[in-house]
Formats: C-alpha cells, sequence, structure tokens
C-alpha cells in the first residue's frame, strides 16, 4: 500500500486510496490493561461449532461496566484481546456471544495484507460469509484505527455481522471511520505480525494466504 496507490477497503468491491504511506508497525505506548494478566484456561477448549449460522443477532448478556478480555489462540501463537465493552457494547457482546459458543473455532484468516490488516471470522473461508443475521454499527468511541487495534468488517451500513480485523500499522488516516471498533491487543502483537508475514497469492488484491492460519480457540474472561 503506497501513498499514491490503491488498496481495497474492508468493503466487498470497493476501494480506498490511501492518503499517506502506512506508519511503522509499532504499537503506542498506553496504560497496562487488565487484560494483559489474564489466564488462559486449560485444557484450551478447541471444539469446533457446527452450528455457524443464527436467525438473529444475540440478546445483550454483558455487563457493560465490567472489563472483557478474550485469548485468542491461533496456530501462530496467541493473542489477548481487551474488549470495549463501554464504547461498544452490541459489537462486543456479539463477539462474546460468538465465541462462547466457539464459533470462531477452526476459522481461518482469509485475508492478510502486511502493511494494512488481517482479517478473519468468515465461516466460510472467502470473505463473503457471516453468522447469517447483522447488526448496526457502533462509531461513537475513538475511531483510531492503531497497530493492534480491532474492529468490525462489513459490506456497508450497519452490515456487521463476524468478520473482523486487526490493524498492523496506523491506518487511521488510511480508512474512512466506518468500521466498529471494539477491542485493542493488549499482548502477543508479535503473533499478529507473524500472521501478517504470512505468504500470499500473487494475483489479484495480493492478500489471500497461501498457506492455511486458522484461529483455534477464543477463550472469553471477565474481569
Amino acid at each position: 500500500m503506497s501513498a499514491c496507490g490503491k488498496v481495497k477497503n474492508l468493503t466487498e468491491g470497493q476501494s480506498v486510496a490511501p492518503s499517506q504511506a502506512p506508519a511503522a508497525s509499532v504499537a503506542p505506548a498506553a496504560a497496562e490493561s487488565l487484560c494483559t494478566k489474564a489466564v488462559q484456561a486449560t485444557p484450551v477448549d478447541k471444539t469446533i461449532s457446527t452450528v455457524k449460522s443464527y436467525a438473529a443477532a444475540p440478546e445483550m448478556t454483558i455487563d457493560a461496566s465490567k472489563t472483557y478480555c478474550a485469548i485468542v489462540q491461533t496456530s501462530k501463537g496467541n493473542l489477548t484481546l481487551e474488549l470495549f465493552a463501554k464504547d461498544a457494547p452490541k459489537t462486543v457482546n456479539n463477539f462474546v456471544f460468538l465465541a462462547k459458543n466457539n464459533f470462531y473455532n477452526g476459522i481461518i484468516f482469509h485475508r492478510i495484507i502486511q502493511s494494512f490488516m488481517i482479517q478473519t471470522g468468515d465461516p466460510e473461508g472467502t470473505g463473503a460469509g457471516g453468522p447469517g443475521y447483522s447488526f448496526e454499527d457502533e462509531l461513537t468511541g475513538p475511531q483510531n484505527y492503531e497497530p493492534g487495534v480491532v474492529a468490525m468488517a462489513n459490506a456497508g451500513a450497519n452490515t456487521n455481522g463476524s468478520q473482523f480485523f486487526i490493524n498492523t500499522v496506523d491506518n487511521s488516516k488510511n480508512l474512512p471511520k466506518n468500521y466498529s471498533i471494539f477491542g485493542k491487543v493488549v499482548a502477543g502483537m508479535d503473533t499478529v505480525t507473524k500472521i501478517a508475514a504470512t505468504p500470499v497469492e500473487a494475483g489479484g488484491e495480493g492478500s489471500t494466504p497461501t498457506e492455511k492460519v486458522t484461529i483455534d480457540s477464543v477463550q472469553i474472561i471477565e474481569l
């Protein structure tokens, strides 16, 4: 992705012209998150759910005043997310629901652009799938797409489902503020870097990985 080039947006069939070259992949300094001390349960539940479609978005079950963490085990290592329940309660509630139902287990990272982001959450593995429902955007919180920030991928306004992406560089000036941010990587950016370095096919956008990188499990911790 260069200053004068174009890279496909996170919506189907659209593109966005970056306003500047991407910054170095270095997460900004911040206060330590409670989630950095979250401990993964043993044994890890890697059961792959046979249910990949639901009739409607889940009812609200989280307490937005609490801290939610997600320990994501991938085929290239672990990463820990702090989920922004206060800023994006519906989005976090959705992620927690899907994670607790093992929806993400076995799903691949279907789209990888090293100098942009890594994308996953599609049960079909094509970029066109979802959980069978959609829900509205939550764009009221801080909308800075910094390295490690996690946001929902979509196909337009209010079409959120299960797909999400993790920024590998600072995309704050390159992406429109159209993607609901619901978390940030607070441990395991080295895993994000490893996934981002996965070889991809040369044709098209150059984002289809040549090897399978999977989410093996997602454990939700409420603090």
